[in-house]
């Protein structure tokens, strides 16, 4: 029998606000543990929540980015649940009355665009984190609060994705989003994008849903795909065998690469919740909803449709620029210097994406700036340095910081463009390779590319290619 997947995905936000939700702590990331506090987000007798404002503008901009309905009043409402994160024993958040509903974004896979669903956007606030620690005199768990109180916004999907591979470019749709309308830093490693996935299987054209699993502890878009990619094929082995699939929560374990049984899944009335007494219901008025619709930026499509149109880039290579605000920045501040997009495009998806994502650096944290690259470009266009060497430099431009110009000359790696210079090193090579300059002359062409290869050996990469095919050819 053949399956397909029914995924949904609950994604968790933590918002750049200065201060938390419902206080005025910071919400800086790290610090001592349990000292970014307040009697009012550890939930002490006697306090008052107060709604953070930017907390709620930050939450319109992103329903209105996500194409959501707004809802002219919401209210909050407490989840009860005991765990030793959560200080309150409830978390504040909103229930039936959420801020947004009946949204989508679109995402392209395999060169097909859907239409995904927004079931609804929350606002809520964060719990605090528990750190466990395996030692020779026993393990045990320590609580930091830091993190309790941080505003986070839960965007819910419908479930509408089919695989995997959906799942993952939703994400990264979102996340971009996300970015671009600066709600959030998006960081998945320190938490600040989470995402737990809902995920069954039923035969293919089945109408109605199977037993789904919640999978949690995925935090990057790889572990994302290969959770989901294990959990489908459980899921169908079980059913294949005649078992049923259990409704559980599950947890991914990366280093296993399996999914296991956390705890058995919880329904919305198992959290009991009921409308938070401290939080009066917030009304949301048009001109509120206008004021915030009209500051929104240009967003990832509209820009990708721009670059293309603007710079004639390739659909591609417009796609992945437009992916991160900051690369699409950095991209737009190179061609202001040096007016040739694909070549910009080219050097931004080839050596520059390479060595941030070995650094694990966001593209506005590059060594080399938009200034520096359009300057090697400048010098590579201008014949001083070839393609060889102009990829030496970058990575030492990567490494230093330093710019083009100063490290070609500190290293004398101006390209040699001299024919006199050039023609004893080209006779020399002939000389000792005279086997392949035959198999050039009984018409193996591939030879030339040989010699070519032995000269710019020779000359340690800086001889002009052009030139040196040309001094080979005349004597061949």
């Amino acid at each position: 029998m053949e399956y397909e997947a029914v995924i949904g995905l609950e994604v968790h936000v933590e918002l750049k606000t200065e201060s938390k939700a419902f206080c005025s702590c910071t919400t800086a990331f790290g610090g001592e543990p349990n000292t970014h506090v307040c009697p009012v987000c550890l939930g002490l007798p006697g306090v008052l929540p107060v709604i953070n404002r930017r907390m709620v503008e930050f939450g319109l901009r992103t329903a209105l980015a996500l194409n959501c309905t707004i809802a002219p009043m919401c209210k909050f409402d407490r989840k009860n649940y005991y765990y030793p994160d959560l200080p309150k024993n409830y978390q504040i958040s909103q229930y039936d009355m959420p801020l947004a509903r009946n949204g989508y974004l679109e995402i392209e896979v395999d060169g097909e665009k859907k239409r995904i669903g927004i079931t609804r956007v929350h606002m809520e606030e964060d719990a605090g984190k528990l750190i466990h620690v395996e030692g020779p005199n026993g393990d045990y768990s320590l609580v930091d609060y830091n993190r309790a109180g941080v505003p986070l916004l839960e965007i819910v999907s419908e479930p509408d994705l089919r695989s995997p591979e959906e799942a993952r470019a939703y994400m990264e749709k979102l996340k971009a989003i996300l970015e671009y309308i600066d709600v959030s830093d998006c960081k998945m490693q320190e938490g600040s994008l989470r995402c737990d996935a809902n995920v069954s299987v039923r035969p293919k054209g089945a109408t109605s849903f199977g037993t789904k699993t919640e999978v949690k502890n995925m935090n990057s878009f790889r572990a994302l795909q290969r959770a989901l990619s294990y959990e489908i094929q459980r899921q169908i082995e079980l059913l294949e065998k005649g078992e049923r699939v259990v409704q559980e929560t599950r947890a991914w374990d990366e280093d296993k690469q399996v999914t296991y049984t956390m705890r058995s899944k919880e329904e919305a009335h198992d959290y009991r919740y009921f409308p938070e007494p401290d939080l009066v219901p917030l009304a949301i008025d048009q001109e509120w909803i206008e004021k915030v619709r009209a500051g929104l930026p240009e967003l990832p499509d509209a820009r990708r449709e721009r670059l293309v149109r603007q710079y004639g880039l390739p659909e591609y290579d417009a796609g992945i620029i437009t992916g991160s605000r900051a690369l699409a920045d950095y991209f737009e501040r190179a061609v202001a210097l040096f007016p040739d997009a694909k070549q910009v495009s080219n050097w931004l998806m080839g050596d520059f994406l390479r060595l941030l994502n070995a650094q694990g650096l966001e593209p506005n944290q590059a060594p080399v700036t938009p200034e520096n690259l359009a300057e090697l470009l400048k010098l590579q266009e201008e014949g001083v340095i070839s393609i060889k060497i102009a990829k030496q430099v970058f990575e030492e431009m990567f490494a230093t910081g330093k710019g083009a110009r100063e490290i070609v000359q500190a290293k004398g790696l101006v390209q040699i463009s001299d024919v006199a210079e050039l023609t004893p090193i080209v006779e020399r090579v002939l000389a000792s390779h005279p086997k392949v300059v035959e198999d050039y002359r009984n018409g193996k062409e591939k030879a030339l590319g040989f010699l070519v290869g032995q000269v710019m050996k020779e000359t340690k990469g800086k001889a002009n290619p052009s030139l040196v095919n040309k001094l080979l050819k005349e004597r061949l």
